[in-house]
């Protein structure tokens, strides 16, 4: 284990070196489930590095998909993720667990859980972590666990083997598993990815299980005492008819008065509660903001959040799956989540001997207006930034382009506010476009087609001659007595590849913001196959995966773009290269 050796003291401070020593497709996401026996353990002969991220979490190799129960505990971050040790298609799945310091350089484990007992021969599927308080707090992992060939789905625990091990290495399984069954409501095929555990105030656990009854999703509410013994409570904590079925729930509270994280079991003033479901008919995250009713075990929406499929999501793009967690160490809550390939088939991700990424960890918390999450990609990531290149008050007359030199594109962390004189000359939104999602109307009004107030915004992983360009802009429209902001990232042009075979969206939302001080920001990560970018600080979110031919590595260009008749102001935008995280 000397690559575990060397990461940890590297990134331990002084005093703790000895002790470690010593110790030492519908969006283009083919469906997490889909079962390729002929593929799913084709070994791996060799890795193609072309669209391998730099920065982004990933693996040697193979298959990864959901993030499982990330956490803190003692000083280290844990990252488990289901993750295929055979093959670069979904199957095999165990649960692989990495460790950081810092959530941008990992270091591998052996798995933490994988197939072995008779409560999940089958499979071992996706969960989350709690942390149990006392004198020495100890962490607990729920996970569904498949225990025959009819896909039935059980709710198990696993616990480490050694809490004086500080990197928890092994874990194991009581024999008194499964905790949970599916009693004769519940579809037990369908009924998976319990939640981090949260303690009432009547002194019991709860958590909740995603499934679906008649295409209604549910949010399953279980009630414990001593984590060990679970009943269902008599409704769930929330359902939404027409939404099929609710995979990898999520429920934390979040503060009304600052940015600051609060631990799932926070029970105080001053908060509302986030619920999040990954709905498995459209690979999409859908959340709502509203109240937890604590005498009565149930959620209820804000009147401003709409469940189901024209809802509020955390990312508009590539990002499914997605788990958050308290960090007690610097107060915040995190947010993981899934971008899986879109480059073609399961054939081509086995040729190239890897499929799938985590998205940058975002600190993420309740916007001031009390309406919507904002996201913002951790601190830490910024030690990674090198070589910082400035543009300051840079006019973008109709047409017009500017080269940001002196970085890598390829490998880049770019944030740009652009700024406008006046609002007056704004293009009607059509109505006809009202029963549209937001990437219809950007594939509709994409980059190219001149605007009044935009398109504006960046061309990354560009080619020279921009025969392959990913734009991530904003465009602004009026609609009545108000304004709509529109923020696409269209892959549409990204590759020359086979288009057949490519799935090349326009992914975009509305982005929710004060246009008052006419003013729009625009961060994006770019990491050789994924841009994934931050609209108005982060109130609007677009994860992009794109696999271009000729803009790669020193090949790449990035560029700042003015499609509309209104100048725009480039007031500043700072560049950096990014240095590659280190992934032992």
């Amino acid at each position: 284990m000397e690559f575990l050796r060397k990461f940890f003291l590297w990134s331990l401070p002084v005093s703790l070196m000895f002790f470690v020593v010593v110790l030492t497709n519908n969006n283009g996401v083919n469906a997490s489930h889909e079962v390729l026996m002929e593929l799913q353990s084709s070994s791996v002969v060799s890795v193609r590095k072309i669209h391998r991220t730099g920065y982004h979490f990933q693996p040697p190799k193979h298959w990864i998909n959901d993030p499982n129960g990330p956490m803190y505990y003692n000083g280290v971050y844990h990252l488990f993720y289901q993750y295929n040790p055979k093959g670069a298609v979904w199957g095999n799945i165990v649960w692989a667990h990495s460790v950081s310091r810092d959530l941008i350089n990992w270091a591998r484990l052996e798995p933490a859980i994988y197939p072995s007992k008779v409560f999940d021969k089958y499979g071992t599927w996706s969960g989350s972590a709690t942390i149990l308080p006392g004198k020495k707090p100890k962490p607990i992992i729920l996970y569904t666990g498949i225990v025959d060939a009819k896909n039935t789905q059980v709710q198990n625990y696993a616990i480490p083997a050694n809490l004086s091990d500080p990197l928890l290495r092994k874990w194991i399984k009581p024999d008194n598993n499964p905790l949970i069954f599916a009693d004769k409501s519940i579809n037990k095929t369908q009924f998976r990815d319990p939640t981090t555990a949260w303690l009432g105030r009547d002194g019991h656990w709860r958590i909740l299980v995603g499934s679906v009854r008649k295409h209604r999703g549910k949010a399953i509410l279980y009630r414990s005492k001593d984590f060990m013994k679970w009943t269902k409570a008599q409704h769930p904590l929330h359902t939404s008819a027409n939404t099929g079925n609710w995979e990898c729930p999520d429920f934390f509270p979040v503060s009304l008065e600052h940015s600051n994280g609060l631990d799932t079991s926070f029970d105080g003033d001053n908060i509302k509660h986030v619920l999040k479901v990954s709905l498995d008919l459209t690979r999409f995250e859908y959340y709502t903001v509203g109240i937890y009713d604590t005498k009565k075990d149930r959620y209820i929406p804000d009147n401003t959040s709409i469940d189901g499929w024209k809802g509020l999501r955390l990312d508009y793009g590539n990002f499914y799956a997605s788990k958050t967690f308290y960090d007690p160490s610097k107060n915040r809550r995190i947010l993981w989540g899934w971008a899986n390939e879109s480059d073609a088939f399961p054939i081509d991700d086995i040729k190239k001997g890897w499929a799938g990424i985590q998205a940058i960890p975002r600190k993420i918390w309740l916007d001031p207006n009390g309406k919507q999450l904002v996201q913002w990609p951790v601190e830490e990531l910024k030690t990674l930034r090198k070589n910082k290149v400035q543009l300051r008050n840079q006019k973008l007359n109709k047409g017009e382009k500017i080269e940001v030199k002196g970085i890598t594109p390829a490998q880049a962390d770019v944030e740009v506010t652009f700024t406008f004189s006046s609002l007056d000359n704004v293009e009607e939104f059509d109505s006809s476009w009202d029963d549209l999602y937001a990437q219809d109307v950007c594939a509709i009004r994409g980059s190219t087609v001149q605007g009044r107030l935009g398109p504006f915004g960046l061309l990354t992983l560009s080619s020279e001659n921009l025969e392959e360009y990913t734009p991530v802009f904003f465009r602004v429209f009026k609609a009545q007595d108000k304004y709509k902001v529109l923020m696409c990232s269209d892959a549409s042009r990204s590759t020359l590849k086979d288009s057949k075979k490519m799935y090349k969206p326009s992914f975009a939302g509305y982005v929710d913001v004060d246009l008052s001080d006419k003013k729009l920001s625009l961060r994006s990560l770019i990491d050789h196959s994924v841009v994934e970018s931050f609209g108005a600080g982060g109130k609007a979110c677009i994860t992009s995966r794109v696999y271009p031919t000729l803009a790669i590595h020193d090949k790449a260009h990035l560029f700042a773009f003015n499609n509309g008749t209104e100048t725009i102001t480039i007031e500043t935008l700072d560049a950096w290269s990014m240095a590659k995280s280190k992934r032992y």
